[in-house]
C-alpha cells in the first residue's frame, strides 16, 4: 500500500493495520525527508492523544496531514508506532 501526496510517494508498506477505515503504516515506512514536526494534537476517547506531522513536498506544505498515537490507550495498542494520513493524501 502507498500513501501519495503532491505526486510523491510519502510512505509505502505491505504491513498495514486498518482502524476505523484508516490505514496505519509503520512509522518506519514514512519518508523522513518529507515530514515536518507540528505541535498540533487531538484526543480520541478510546485511542488517546494523536500527534501530527506536516508533509512538505516540492515546496508545498500539507499541514497536519499525518497523525500518530505515540502512546495509544490499551484498546488501540495495535496502532502504536504507526502513522495514518488525511487531508488529500491518497492511500491505496
Amino acid at each position: 500500500m502507498k500513501a501519495i501526496w503532491n505526486g510523491t510517494v510519502v510512505a509505502e508498506s505491505d504491513d498495514i493495520v486498518t482502524v476505523e477505515g484508516n490505514a496505519y503504516f509503520p512509522l518506519s515506512a514514512l519518508r523522513t525527508d518529507v515530514i515536518q514536526s507540528s505541535d498540533h494534537t487531538t484526543v480520541c476517547g478510546w485511542k488517546g492523544t494523536a500527534n501530527y506531522l506536516s508533509l512538505v513536498v516540492d515546496g508545498k506544505t500539507n499541514a497536519n496531514a499525518v497523525w500518530t498515537y505515540k502512546t495509544p490507550k490499551p484498546a488501540a495498542a495495535e496502532i502504536a508506532g504507526r502513522v495514518a494520513f488525511w487531508k488529500g493524501v491518497q492511500v491505496g
